[in-house]
């Protein structure tokens, strides 16, 4: 698949039936890296529509509550922490029509790279890397309302607390999690966790964040109270993105160099299963019925979307570089 440029494509493969998944209305959002592009999945008929960027790289992305508009930072072309070119814009997407309707600068190179979509404050956090920030802007002026300091570098994913108080970003070199509150706009704790950390996730209950060490493959269990590390969990290969089912029961978690997906009982912190998906898994997306969990699978240019009823394993085409997940009720 070559790199899209100007005009979209439209893809209709899927490798399994995608009948043979609980249906539900609604697109899968996919950031593909290598392709620069958008993918806008339909889960009835899983025709793809990828949306060129026409900039560097997009890692990640976010939906409004409504569906219809997609959020994607332009981080650059460079990993965490290596040298490389400075994303300083976030592209916005309206979902119906597939076109990118407007751009938003940050005025400066930031790196901006996780997007997080607030709906009980209508605000959208964006964590801006250079700035050792996360940004809040208004989804709808696209003015930035204010920024919440992290109080160390590389704070790369973000995840907030279901009950809207709190937000965790994982620090990939300095390997901890800082803890910001959303209220007041202030960094109130910096968790050390391991040499260094990727991915970020929280129970459903809010009293556990979850972080893989990137050095050693384990997962550490954050005690979201005490904020310190509660547990750890020993894993069959390193861990990226997670997600925790809507029961609580369970946390489901990428393994990129096993080509498998760990379903990690929350109850024990056992290892319950493992599942084969295709080549480097990333990230991890529930889907809001909470019967489907979306997998993007980085070097296979294909999303693994798995049963949660059954735990059987359904494929759709995404793009080269298949990364960040978003879900839209929107078509």
């Amino acid at each position: 698949m070559k790199p899209l440029r100007r005009t979209a494509y439209i893809l209709s493969t899927c490798l399994l039936s995608i009948s043979a998944l609980p249906q539900m209305k609604g697109t899968l959002l996919v950031a593909n890296q290598k392709d620069r592009s958008l993918s806008l999945i339909n889960l009835e008929t899983a025709n793809q529509v990828a949306v060129p960027e026409e900039r560097v790289t997009g890692h990640e992305v976010a939906a409004s509550p409504d569906g219809r508009t997609a959020y994607v930072p332009i981080y650059g072309n460079a990993g965490v922490g290596h040298p490389g070119t400075d994303g300083q814009e976030m592209l916005v997407i309206d979902v119906p029509s597939h076109k990118v309707i407007k751009t938003f600068d940050f005025g400066h190179p930031v790196r901006p790279h996780k997007p997080v979509y607030d709906p009980k404050r209508n605000v959208l956090y964006v964590t801006t890397e250079l700035d050792n920030t996360v940004t809040a802007i208004d989804p709808r002026t696209l003015k930035v309302l204010y920024t919440i300091p992290t109080g160390t570098i590389e704070s790369h994913m973000l995840a907030i607390s279901h009950d809207d108080k709190l937000g965790y970003t994982a620090n990939v070199s300095p390997g901890s999690v800082s803890v910001l509150d959303l209220t007041t706009h202030k960094n109130v704790a910096v968790i050390p966790v391991a040499k260094h950390v990727q991915r970020i996730s929280i129970s459903r209950d809010d009293k556990l964040v979850f972080t893989s060490d990137s050095s050693t493959p384990r997962l550490a269990v954050i005690d979201a109270s005490a904020r310190k590390v509660k547990t750890w969990v020993d894993l069959p290969a390193k861990g990226y993105g997670s997600a925790p089912t809507p029961d609580g029961h369970f946390l489901i978690l990428a393994l990129p160099g096993a080509a498998k997906v760990a379903i990690i009982n929350l109850e024990d912190f056992t290892i319950a299963r493992t599942i084969d998906v295709p080549k480097s898994p990333q990230e991890v997306l529930i889907r809001p019925d909470g019967k489907v969990a979306y997998v993007s699978c980085n070097s296979s240019h294909q999303i693994a979307a798995i049963d949660l009823s059954n735990w059987g394993v359904t494929l759709l085409e995404a793009g080269e570089g298949a990364d960040g997940l978003a879900w839209a009720n929107a078509r």
